[in-house]
């Protein structure tokens, strides 16, 4: 249990990965809620659950920057940042930071600004290429208090000295944390685009058969990215590009789904892909999995039947027995995209008990192939769930 609203919560740990070692969007995401109640199929309406809780409506018109910002309707939320990074002398970085939103009582009965209306998540990690370790820290923090909290007007979101914020047109990031073998940081600015990349349809994606199991879903798909990082004690100075995903809703997937494997591509040639499966329980892909590819020629989305996700080499977690994809093939036919995807390090799982109790891979990917013929290649990062603990239709939906 993530709390029962009786105590304050406020959880922060680091954990080393070299060997998968456990640690802190999806997408996502999965958290939470194995403390708040379940979710009811909808109100008359179709608008809300019964706890009151707005679902993803198609008819809503994303504008930003209004929807930067936090969606409190909404009991479902999140802020996504994952970046391939370099220092002066070539060494390679990935990073995570993610915030996330989870409602647990839209309307609370106790006044006191202890009570818990929303409860905070976030997740740092730092994947140290060359040095063959993946570094995780985690949060947990209730709103009410000021330990943790979104701004509604603005993107705007801290859990306690982490922060994510939009200052302008620049993204600015910034996590620290301490274990016992140096702190872990980023200090980050990330700019270059101004207009997101709108997912599914103008930016509503439905996940599942029932109305309510959707999200509104956008990203900002290549950010030129700048700052510094720390890892282990060691200091760098770091350029790279990033890619931003937020999506909010109140109920996303259906019983039958465990999972998704979802991928975001920055390719040398500008192309920008976002790609993901949908598994069902039998290992299937759910018919509305899909994804969204930018080109200079504009934007196209994607429906299952006009690409393939094909896994081939597995790694095995020794800590939580889980068996992972860690190379794939990535096919969109119509335009063209032959892709092959690697990791250049294999532990990459979070294993997140001290916040969302989920346990997930997200990690750096090398990627090469073809575009329209001709060689392509580029880096992006991979997020698998639901192959290890409970399906993620238990927590979102």
């Amino acid at each position: 249990m993530l709390g029962d609203g009786s105590s304050a919560e406020s959880a922060s740990g680091v954990r080393d990965q070299r060997s998968g070692v456990a640690g802190g969007c999806l997408l996502l995401l999965v958290l939470v809620l194995t403390l708040a109640t379940g979710l009811s199929r909808a109100a008359q309406d179709n608008t809300a659950n019964a706890e009151g809780w707005l679902f993803a409506n198609r008819a809503y018109e994303l504008s930003f920057p209004r929807d930067h910002a936090a969606h409190p309707d909404h009991r479902i939320e999140w802020w996504y940042y994952t970046g391939n990074l370099r220092n002066a002398e070539g060494r390679r970085f990935g990073y995570q930071l993610t915030f996330f939103r989870i409602g647990v009582d839209p309307q609370p009965v106790n006044p006191s600004r202890w009570a818990v209306r929303d409860l905070y998540m976030a997740h740092l990690a730092i994947t140290d290429v060359d040095g063959g370790v993946h570094r995780v820290a985690e949060r947990l923090n209730r709103a009410g208090v000021g330990w943790a909290g979104a701004r509604t007007d603005v993107l705007d979101v801290w859990n306690e000295e982490w922060r994510a914020s939009l200052q302008g047109t620049t993204h600015r990031l910034h996590a620290v944390d301490s274990h016992e073998a140096g702190r872990l940081s980023i200090d980050l600015r990330l700019d270059g685009a101004t207009t997101p990349v709108l997912h599914g349809d103008r930016g509503f994606s439905q996940k599942g058969a029932v109305a309510g199991n959707a999200s509104h879903y956008y990203s900002f798909t290549r950010l030129e990215t700048r700052g510094r990082i720390e890892i282990d004690g060691e200091a760098f100075e770091v350029t790279g590009a990033s890619w931003m995903d937020h999506e909010f809703g109140s109920s996303f997937l259906e019983s039958s789904q465990a999972g998704w494997d979802w991928f975001s591509i920055q390719l040398d040639d500008g192309t920008d892909l976002m790609i993901y499966t949908l598994r069902l329980l039998d290992g299937a892909p759910d018919p509305r999995s899909g994804g969204t590819v930018v080109t200079s020629d504009g934007v196209v989305h994607l429906r299952l039947d006009d690409f393939q996700l094909t896994p081939g080499r597995r790694w095995t977690s020794p800590v939580s027995g889980a068996s992972y994809p860690v190379e794939w093939r990535v096919a969109v036919p119509s335009l063209g995209l032959a892709l092959e995807a690697v990791t250049p390090l294999d532990a990459q799982e979070l294993v997140t008990s001290q916040s969302t109790g989920v346990t997930y891979w997200e990690g750096t990917i090398d990627v090469t192939g073809t575009h329209q013929g001709r060689s392509v290649s580029g880096r992006g990062y991979l997020e698998m769930t639901g192959y290890a603990g409970a399906p993620m239709s238990g927590v979102l939906r």
